[in-house]
């Protein structure tokens, strides 16, 4: 009876696979993790609304699975009975009454792989098992993927690829942000007027065109050299020391509250009038020389107005944690604010078309106001943050945000009027739209009040855990008087001490149980025989909120994170002093004495890298479990493939 079922569920199969393979996508790859181990991935997607039998290895009697089958030796670096499958379970009743297992529309199959460090390639095949009403869909796919053989260049640096990306972002950002800075009043005036005087003035078309363009290099160099020989002299990190300290914060509260006053229409904020008299007499002199004068003259006289931008720019960039980045953030500003004095040059009768200076540019200038005010209570956050205040707990911040946003709304709806602005007959379209789009923003904070999470915002808002009525927190809450966020397994009756040291300070989110000092941490660990989760964070930093935010928070990952290690989270910024007894003196005479500076300094010692956040994983004996320094990263599967693979080396330790 057995052979007659399987017989015809073969014979199903084989009708409907040739109509199967057009509604489903199959991705295989393997990537290797260290020397000695690696992961094989397969990838099902469905565009019909295919749901898919798990690959159940160790049910060789269940035919509704599906099947992984390597060649020759290849079988046996694969470890089949222990599976990974991501994705949405569902369960359902066939006719005959038996419970099925399916996963809707996509899935994900995780094998664990033990390699040597040779290069191999896995042969073989994957026959994949679906349901769609009443068919059973199925198809055999090919199996060849090439592993690498094991050396430097294959061990995957997550902040190798993390920093790839961060900087095409930050080029981009900074160069929206040089364009934004032309609409200015200070800049805006003098785009056609400097483009004529190089275009009249010189003996032919193509030297103005060469001079403007020369104009435009020096507005970049002008902007980027100080910062480029900032980083040569002091080192990559010093930006990012800079910008993370507390005292940098709070001066950057005091600036940007200053720059939107006085883009408000107070007072001009304008840098000593005897640095642009000097050069533009430089300017007058002619040449190369006259012209790099003439664009640090544009430089200084529109300080007012791309001071605050550019500020904002070197305070965002300079908390990467990568140490060209505000080199080439200033890069992007430089490109994106001198462009059109060269694109100008080039195609002058474009200069025309321009809209002619009037009251919009302080429009502008007051909307850029509301943003830098908007700005200022961020960095007023990372300082109260620190220092512990609960001054501008999350709920307080969300609610300032809200009227600031409202404000600004009303302004561009003409309800608001300030001592530079021009009447306003009628309300024009861009600044209908531009109110529809501010008012929308300040209305999406609104349910931040209760607790949701706002994840776009995630990096500039404080942490929920900081908020005290949070509705999103009362699951995690219930679990915790269930005891479920603290428990262990395979300790011979003996439960570790919970967490002591800085807990009247420090917290981390969604119910998870965390260590603020690596000893306390260790004992856990050896208690209850888990590897440890170095997360390595900071108060001012916020790529680490968007990690919890993005990918701590997903069910799957917050599974492992809770069940499968000892957090122990070690903030650098964390301004407690140490006991006496616990502050130490390095051997260049510097002293650790509160225990940001003690976190630091073991996170640079340890693992040679100054960046948050850093995820590293620990065994019993305080060793690496993986030389991979896993860094931001808003993937959420390879996140949990990187857990996957660390707890598979831990127990392979253990064995």
């Amino acid at each position: 009876m057995k052979f007659l079922f399987t017989t015809l569920i073969t014979i199903l199969l084989g009708v409907f696979s040739l109509h199967a393979q057009n509604k489903v996508s199959v991705q295989i790859h393997a990537n290797r993790l260290t020397d000695t181990s690696g992961i094989l991935t397969i990838q099902l997607k469905s565009s019909d609304s295919t749901a898919f039998f798990a690959a159940e290895q160790t049910a060789n009697n269940n035919p509704f699975t599906s099947q992984l089958h390597l060649s020759g030796i290849d079988s046996q670096m694969v470890v089949l009975n222990k599976v990974k499958t991501l994705g949405t379970p569902i369960v359902q009743k066939d006719a005959s009454g038996n419970t099925l297992t399916l996963y809707t529309d996509s899935v994900t199959f995780i094998y664990p792989l033990h390699l040597t460090k040779d290069s191999i390639t896995l042969k073989g095949s994957f026959v994949w098992l679906g349901k769609k009403g009443d068919d059973y869909p199925s198809n055999e796919e090919k199996v060849k993927v090439l592993i690498p053989e094991a050396s430097s260049n294959t061990i995957t640096d997550n902040a190798s690829d993390g920093k790839q990306k961060s900087l095409w972002s930050i080029f981009l950002l900074t160069f929206g942000a040089g364009l934004l800075a032309i609409i200015t009043p200070c800049v805006f005036p003098l785009i056609p007027v400097t483009v004529s005087f190089f275009l009249k003035r010189s003996k032919s078309r193509a030297e103005g065109v060469r001079n403007a363009v020369w104009y435009s290099i020096s507005i970049i160099a002008i902007y980027t050299i100080p910062t480029l020989l900032l980083t040569l002299i002091f080192g990559d990190t010093i930006l990012y020391t800079i910008s993370t300290a507390a005292i940098t914060n709070l001066f950057f509260f005091a600036i940007f509250i200053v720059f939107a006053i006085s883009f408000f229409g107070a007072f001009e904020l304008n840098l000593p009038s005897s640095w642009a008299n000097k050069a533009d007499q430089k300017a007058g002199k002619g040449g190369l020389i006259g012209i790099f004068f003439m664009a640090l003259t544009l430089v200084i006289v529109s300080f007012s107005c791309t001071g605050p931008i550019v500020g904002t720019l070197l305070g965002q960039t300079s908390t990467k944690g990568v140490g060209i980045a505000p080199v080439l953030g200033m890069l992007g500003f430089g490109v994106g604010l001198a462009l059109p004095f060269s694109l100008f040059a080039f195609f002058p009768s474009m200069l025309s078309a321009l809209p002619k200076s009037g009251g919009w540019l302080n429009s502008v200038k007051v909307v850029f106001g509301f943003i830098e005010l908007a700005l200022a209570l961020k960095f007023l956050s990372n300082v109260d943050l620190i220092y512990h205040w609960h001054l501008l707990n999350r709920d307080v911040f969300l609610v300032l945000w809200i009227v600031v946003f409202f404000l600004m709304g009303m302004y561009l709806l003409g309800k608001l009027k300030f001592s530079h602005d021009s009447d306003l007959p009628y309300l024009t379209v861009p600044r209908l739209f531009f109110a529809i789009i501010t008012f929308s923003f300040a209305l999406y904070l609104v349910p931040g009040l209760w607790g949701a999470s706002l994840q776009p915002l995630s990096g500039f808002i404080p942490p929920a855990t900081t908020q005290d009525f949070n509705l999103d927190n009362l699951k995690y809450k219930i679990d915790d008087l269930k005891g479920a966020s603290f428990h262990s397994y395979n300790t011979g009756g003996n439960q570790p001490l919970p967490p002591k040291k800085y807990t009247d300070r420090l917290e981390v989110p969604f119910g998870l149980t965390a260590y603020f000092d690596l000893d306390e941490g260790m004992a856990a660990a050896k208690i209850l025989k888990k590897p440890i989760m170095l997360d390595f964070t900071g108060h001012s930093c916020p790529n680490c909120r968007k990690m919890e935010e993005q990918v701590w928070k997903n069910p799957e990952v917050l599974d492992r994170i809770k069940n499968n290690f000892v957090l122990v989270s070690l903030y650098v910024d964390e301004s407690t002093e140490l006991p006496l007894n616990e502050q130490v003196t390095l051997p260049n005479g510097d002293k650790l004495t509160t225990v940001g500076e003690k976190n630091l300094n073991y996170e640079v010692t340890k693992f040679g890298l100054n960046a948050q956040p850093l995820y590293m994983f620990l065994d019993l004996d305080g060793e690496p479990l993986s030389d991979i320094k896993y860094g931001y990263d808003p993937d959420v599967t390879k996140f949990i493939q990187h857990l996957d693979a660390v707890k598979q080396a831990f127990e392979k330790k253990m064995q």
